[in-house]
């Protein structure tokens, strides 16, 4: 028996015997995590680095695309490009949180994250995921009142409004981030620190924790919930409205290009609102760590990328701007 441990035995006055019902002893708290999520993957993290690498910066790239030609061409200071601007900022803010992370990782032999670290990552992923679902009713809320009162379209939604339904929506992600961060970093980690995952998701760490309560698990779970249901309600609300109005439309090119409006904000819906509902509420047994890690590539590092090419390519009007902005900087030396 090291010196230590027999002093504090003397005096608590215990007898040596007692050493193995004294657990609590050699318990250490967690300061740092360690990701397995890519370990079963071992020959293939190079690949896998440069894999990512590519998409990342491409997912970087048209964002940033997206965000410059909204702010440099005024036919689209409008609030459904006004919105586009806000999700493609957190969709880069998002794969910030996580992907520069996780490509070092790749080529790291020690793949830690410390308990801090883990915290500030848990809170700033579900903080842009839970604002980003908010962002998306918004988006829905601007495509019914243009098309379904385009006549007080711009009264309904102008500027004060846009802001104000973004700061809501900043509001809700920070409150249930705060809320479920808090939640998970108050349980007790002694035991094991090893991560099945490649980035703090709210699975993994809460399955190393010592213990955590059934009301903690059910919180946290209704939270996920909310955040992915009443959003996705009042989205399908403002699309029965939508729908309803188009179908009333005499010519058949103005369905046309109402529907056409709708579409891409509705391809993101419904990539989104899948992956994170496949993530959070499905049943977990049935599938393995390993698996969930590989999972969530799908809604960490492929939707951020397909978002902004869904919109820049099936939108005309950001296309033709794109154009102008192109051209005008071609022509910038010239003069």
């Amino acid at each position: 028996m090291d010196f230590p441990q027999y002093h504090l035995l003397l005096s608590l006055r215990l007898s040596p015997e007692a050493v193995p019902s004294m657990e609590w002893v050699n318990e250490t708290l967690v300061r740092e995590f360690v990701f397995l999520g890519f370990s079963s993957l071992a020959g293939l993290q190079r690949l896998l680095f440069v894999v990512f690498l590519l998409v990342y910066l491409f997912t970087l790239g048209t964002n940033a695309v997206i965000i410059f030609n909204i702010v440099l061409d005024r036919a689209l200071h409008t609030p459904m490009y006004f919105f586009l601007a806000v999700l493609s900022c957190s969709e880069t803010c998002y794969t910030f949180v996580i992907v520069p992370k996780m490509l070092v990782d790749l080529l790291a032999q020690k793949k830690t994250i410390s308990f801090l670290g883990c915290a500030i990552q848990m809170f700033t992923f579900l903080f842009l995921g839970c604002f980003h679902s908010f962002l998306l009713a918004a988006m829905g809320y601007d495509r019914y009142v243009a098309i379904c009162n385009p006549l007080r379209y711009t009264v309904l939604m102008g500027h004060g409004v846009c802001v104000g339904l973004v700061a809501a929506a900043c509001f809700c992600g920070f409150t249930v981030a705060q809320i479920i961060t808090s939640m998970v970093f108050h349980l007790p980690f002694h035991s094991s620190n090893q991560l099945h995952h490649f980035f703090c998701d709210i699975s993994p760490v809460l399955k190393v924790a010592s213990h955590h309560t059934h009301f903690c698990q059910i919180v946290i779970i209704t939270l996920c919930a909310l955040v992915l249901v009443i959003p996705l309600l009042l989205i399908l609300v403002s699309y029965v409205h939508i729908i309803s109005a188009i179908l009333q439309f005499p010519s058949t090119l103005g369905r046309y290009k109402a529907f056409s409006t709708c579409a891409s904000h509705l391809i993101v819906v419904i990539v989104h609102y899948g992956c994170a509902s496949f993530i959070y509420l499905r049943i977990k047994s049935n599938y393995s760590s390993s698996q969930d890690a590989l999972i969530s590539v799908s809604y960490t590092i492929l939707t951020p990328l397909f978002n902004p090419v869904v919109y820049s390519l099936r939108n005309k009007e950001f296309k033709s701007a794109l154009q102008r902005v192109v051209g005008r900087t071609i022509s910038l030396p010239q003069h």
